[in-house]
């Protein structure tokens, strides 16, 4: 299964959004991989990726360069934009993106122009035959009555966005705001259509939500209400605008008229989209199948009426210092060498087919990355008795050996009255086998093979078996660590737990280990480790 590499730019605090995308690979059975970008590397969404990639600031004339130059090294095969910053500069360089093979998910440059310019929105809104509350650039010229809104031509989340009473206090705040609108103000419902379309702009799913309670211009309660004329509002809008990917519009349901007055489009997804997700719109899910060139049918079963209220929640960034009670180990590659197992299941896979010296030959197709077993099988004419052969290597009892220094740092560990546990993933009867002949069990308080909690799904990232771990320990997560040699899938939960990680460098470990950039120490050596606990 092909892997889906997608890369989110100005991650900050889209957390929802990530998690959305993580179950919607979970759903689909796709392998996904999440690279966020941030320019300061603090952003609390980064410990939901994978990976992390520092950038240069959106406005750097470098910064487009840079995506390029990610997307390259990295793969990847979708970039979302999240905010508006570095929206008209990725659509102006989307061909740029396609040339090396990497999808940015952003309307047509001449639409972003639309959007980052209210004159222009409000005009659009009128030439699609909706309503719109017209607005001048001099607040002298303003003739529409009061109450009257003032804002930016081109803000958003709310910022020097304010309603005023009468002409003295318009002139007031148009000393105050930088290059503004003034527009009618409406009274009455306020709303948001998330709305998502296929690369070619046709719509996938069309949601519309009351804003029932807002901060600072993002939504902290809304309401489904799949209103017939809404989502025939957002078809005309859809057929004009074509949007690529997610479009959030937002708009006011006069309280005297009953008239829908739109005011604004972001082609992104809005900070409330991952709620509609949850309603129904399976937006994350279509990105995915169309990536893989799959069909998405249009998404009909929402939740209508659905009340979702959001909160906040807190991840460490930096580790502060406090005693530590317990310390998880991964498995493979930070307790002992996979490497060495790999050899000894091979072995016991030659003495199978009746000839040692086949080692020889497997271990030459496994060290140039080849199939190994499945080579040796082709070499032999043996195809048919696959599965058997598999059974004998993933069933045999390993010859490996912990690393230097493991006994005697767990000993010390629990000398000091620390918890030792190990979290792992694998097939359970090759996990069991690895810890028998390891004899970690008589050495550790607690071990979890994360497949015996019901299946692949439980594995890293999955965070079920830190919380069960940390509940056995009747522990707080800031007095426990993780160590472990994977910076690809080990790291995210316990972060998002509050633990605190330490990367076990294993130059020797049996996957290539790529560049890891979130919050732990690094430590190459058991010595280091039990000076860094």
């Amino acid at each position: 299964m092909k892997e889906i590499r997608v890369l989110f730019t100005g991650v900050g605090r889209r957390i929802e959004l990530l998690q959305a995308f993580r179950n919607a690979a979970l759903v689909l059975d796709k392998t996904l991989k999440i690279y966020g970008a941030d320019m300061a590397g603090t952003a609390p969404a980064l410990a939901y990726c994978d990976f992390t990639r520092k950038v240069v600031a959106m406005k750097d004339a470098g910064y487009i360069q840079n995506l390029l130059d990610i997307c390259k090294t990295d793969k990847i095969d979708l970039v979302i934009p999240t905010i508006d910053t570095d929206l008209l500069v990725l659509a102006e360089n989307r061909e740029r993106f396609d040339a090396i093979g990497s999808k940015v998910m952003i309307s047509a440059p001449e639409k972003v122009r639309i959007c980052r310019d209210k004159n222009n929105t409000s005009q659009f809104f009128v030439d699609c035959g909706l309503h719109a509350p017209m607005p001048v650039n001099d607040w002298k010229e303003y003739k529409s009555g009061f109450p009257a809104f003032i804002k930016p031509k081109d803000g958003s989340s709310s910022i020097n966005a304010f309603k005023v009473q009468n002409e003295k206090e318009l002139e007031v705040y148009a000393k105050q705001v930088p290059d503004y609108i003034v527009q009618p103000f409406v009274e009455g419902k306020e709303y948001t259509i998330d709305i998502f379309c296929d690369f070619l702009g046709e719509p996938i799913s069309i949601v519309p939500r009351e804003r029932v309670q807002i901060r600072a211009g993002e939504v902290l309660k809304t309401k489904i209400t799949m209103d017939a004329r809404m989502i025939e509002e957002s078809v005309k809008l859809c057929k004009a605008f074509k949007p690529c990917g997610p479009m959030t519009v937002q708009f006011i349901r006069d309280n005297k008229t009953g008239d829908d007055f739109f005011i604004e489009i972001n082609p992104r997804f809005g900070g409330g989209a991952p709620l509609s997700m949850k309603a129904g719109a399976r937006s994350a899910e279509a990105i995915l199948k169309l990536l893989s060139e799959e069909k998405v049918a249009y998404c009909t079963d929402i939740a209508d009426g659905a009340i979702y209220s959001r909160f906040d929640q807190s991840v460490c960034i930096e580790e502060g210092r406090n005693e530590i009670k317990g310390v998880i180990f991964d498995l493979d590659d930070t307790l002992y060498s996979e490497k060495e197992y790999v050899k000894s299941g091979f072995s016991a896979v030659a003495e199978y087919l009746g000839d040692i010296t086949f080692l020889t030959t497997v271990l030459g197709y496994f060290e140039n990355g080849k199939p190994a077993i499945d080579e040796l099988l082709k070499d032999l004419g043996r195809e048919n008795e696959k599965e058997t052969v598999l059974d004998v290597y993933r069933s045999h009892k390993p010859d490996i050996h912990l690393y230097d220094g493991v006994v005697e740092t767990i000993k010390a560990l629990k000398g000091k009255n620390i918890k030792v546990g190990i979290i792992t993933d694998g097939r359970p009867e090759g996990q069991r086998n690895k810890i028998e002949a390891l004899g970690l069990a008589s050495l550790v308080d607690d071990i979890i093979i994360t497949d015996e909690l019901g299946g692949i799904q439980f594995r890293k990232p999955c965070d079920i078996a830190f919380r069960i771990m940390q509940t056995r320990w009747k522990l707080p997560a800031s007095q426990m660590v993780y160590v472990a040699d994977n910076p690809a899938k080990d790291f995210q939960a316990p972060q998002q737990l509050g633990m605190k990680s330490v990367w076990f460098k294993n130059e020797d470990g049996l996957y290539k280990k790529e560049e890891f950039l979130n919050y732990c120490k690094k430590v190459d050596d058991f010595k280091q480790l039990y000076e860094c606990l």
